[in-house]
């Protein structure tokens, strides 16, 4: 499919005084649309009024936002639906405008073919050498600001694997890459706290309120390094991918576990 890109609901560009593009003030979801249809659409939106909370920005209507996805969508198939909000143009500095006018930027793009094999055997992790920075104020937030993201990507070139995992500055684990991760530990199923650094993501809280009814005790908490190598199982998850079990971190192999087959099959993943 050719990609598609509305601002402000019309095919046009992006005001160059945005300050999105000058310092990242605005917020993000990347959406899966099966045949017209986005799955956790309330989540999405959920999490994005939220941080517009939080970072003062006028949320965009659902109903507007819900309109204009919905008339824009492959009505079959999948494709991949990208939101952004801005806090709009403004004046060169930090200081934001008086009056602000968020802009709202949607694109529709080609769904990436994702091998069968991430999710019937699992997919390869290192642990990267970038370490994140802890920033209390902007955890949880799918905020624009994503450079340590991109250098972690840049470092993983060089290595035969799909994500790598992501410490911060005090050695705890952030989650993937490009994704949040798990650890099974007999019944109980951890994932990193959001307080410090991280993503609070969609697929996140999907997998947190499911586990209860595979079994699964969920638990957010401080992991370490250590804490996933005695780990019975890990996966990572994000809301294109849904979950893909780990095979390989670093030089430990896994096999995919009964749990994680357990969540992939009640959410309708992979061939699980």
């Amino acid at each position: 499919m050719k990609a598609l890109w509305l601002v402000n609901g019309r095919e046009t560009g992006v005001d160059p005084s945005d300050r999105g593009l000058a310092y990242g003030d605005g917020l993000f979801e990347t959406m899966a649309s099966v045949d017209g249809k986005i799955r956790w659409l309330d989540y999405h939106f959920d999490r994005l009024e939220r941080g517009c909370r939080r970072l003062a920005i006028e949320a965009p209507d659902r109903r507007i936002l819900s309109a204009e996805i919905g008339a824009h969508c492959p009505r079959s198939g999948r494709a991949i639906v990208k939101l952004i909000v801005t806090r709009g143009p403004g004046e060169r500095g930090y200081a934001p405008p008086a009056a602000p006018k968020p802009t709202r930027i949607l694109g529709f793009s080609a769904w990436p073919e994702y091998p069968p094999s991430h999710y019937a055997r699992g997919i390869r992790m290192r642990v990267c050498a970038l370490r994140l920075g802890v920033s209390p104020a902007l955890a949880d937030l799918k905020h624009l600001c994503r450079l340590e993201q991109v250098l972690a990507h840049v470092e993983l070139r060089d290595y035969d694997v799909e994500q790598g995992v992501l410490l911060d500055t005090t050695e705890r684990v952030v989650g993937g890459s490009s994704s949040n991760l798990f650890a099974v530990r007999g019944d109980e199923l951890l994932t990193p706290a959001v307080t410090r650094n991280g993503i609070a993501g969609v697929m996140r809280r999907v997998v947190l309120e499911t586990a209860p009814l595979v079994g699964l005790r969920p638990r957010e908490t401080d992991l370490t390094l250590r804490d996933l190598n005695d780990a019975d199982e890990l996966f990572v998850t994000n809301a294109l991918i849904g979950i893909w079990p780990v095979a390989r971190l670093d030089e430990r192999e896994l096999a995919r576990g009964a749990a994680t087959g357990r969540l992939m099959r009640h959410l309708g993943y992979g061939d699980a």
